[in-house]
């Protein structure tokens, strides 16, 4: 059956890819995948051999009519990234919106994210919350944390190593040194952990702690007045 399968793969224990993900990379007759290395390993770990293509943000934009094609001639794929659910800060949208204006089915399948288990285990609340991703590195960086300045929604955010402490320092300057923070590095792996406090306090530590790993930064919205950031607001309120 033609059809696009959107199947989320771990975030880093290999463990927590599920069963039908398994079930539906060795049915698919091609696997789209981030970066082919990355995945091959996964495909040994779980005893899978598939011609893998390449679909990266490098050279989607040129090839994704002909996959879209591909798939509607009658082949069945699957989109993965190198970790987590395509799409989310990860390529997927354009094969996605391709395959849905030419009507060919697509079906995700739910899974990893690191977003998710940052935001739960923060404490903040998260029966609502704004997801930013990765922020402009430069360009509109500035721009869009302004935008932001009044949100009283939790928000999370995405970020290297290589720029956490910047990240952390810029925070401080736009919400302010006691906005309540969460920082979760290497989401389920051995030396997962997560630092929370105010983002001074959180700053502080990963001036003197040199940040590695994969993060995701959860900041408390906008505390309203008499209430501290991140205090989840009285169900009458």
């Amino acid at each position: 059956m033609a059809k696009l399968f959107i199947v989320p793969t771990p975030i880093g224990n290999l463990d927590d890819i599920t069963l039908r993900a398994v079930d539906v990379l060795r049915e698919v007759d091609f696997i789209l995948a981030e970066d082919t290395r990355t995945t091959s390993f996964l495909l040994r770990h779980l005893g899978i051999e598939k011609r893998l293509q390449s679909h990266h943000k490098f050279n989607e934009h040129a090839t994704v009519r002909l996959v879209a094609d591909t798939i509607a001639a009658g082949r069945s794929a699957a989109l993965v990234s190198d970790a987590g659910t395509p799409g989310i800060s990860d390529p997927g949208f354009l094969l996605v919106r391709t395959c849905v204006e030419q009507g060919i089915e697509v079906e995700t399948l739910p899974g990893a994210t690191a977003a998710i288990p940052a935001l739960v285990q923060s404490g903040f609340p998260c029966d609502r919350f704004c997801f930013e991703g990765f922020l402009p590195q430069k360009k509109g960086r500035a721009k869009q944390l302004q935008s932001l300045v009044d949100e009283e929604r939790t928000m999370i955010f995405y970020e290297s190593p290589y720029r956490v402490v910047k990240c952390l320092e810029q925070f401080c300057e736009v919400f302010g040194p006691e906005r309540r923070v969460s920082v979760s590095r290497e989401l389920t792996k051995k030396f997962e952990q997560t630092v929370r406090g105010t983002l001074a306090e959180v700053l502080e530590h990963f001036r003197a702690t040199e940040p590695k790993g994969e993060f995701v930064i959860v900041l408390a919205g906008r505390p309203k007045s008499g209430r501290r950031g991140g205090e989840p607001a009285p169900e009458n309120d």
